[in-house]
């Protein structure tokens, strides 16, 4: 089993890779017709969500630097 990578992209789209599965607010299954990547939207512009069809280009700004998170609440 592949490790799940989530690659965050400047001024677009999270990709998605390894052994996923994408499920709807009701637990339902996307079928993701046999992909082992998908690219998901992050601007709310794609006619297609939650996948990223490239309406982001030039309306969405996003600088992928990553950084830690503040240690977790107990």
């Amino acid at each position: 089993m592949a490790k799940t990578r989530i690659a965050v992209n400047n001024n677009g789209s999270l990709v998605v890779a390894g052994d996923i599965e994408i499920v709807d607010k009701n637990g339902n299954l996307y079928d993701l017709g046999g992909r082992e990547q998908v690219t998901l939207c992050r601007c709310g512009l794609s006619s297609n969500k939650p996948f990223c069809d490239g309406s982001h280009r030039n309306h969405f700004e996003h600088e992928a630097i990553a950084f830690d998170l503040p240690p977790k609440k107990v």
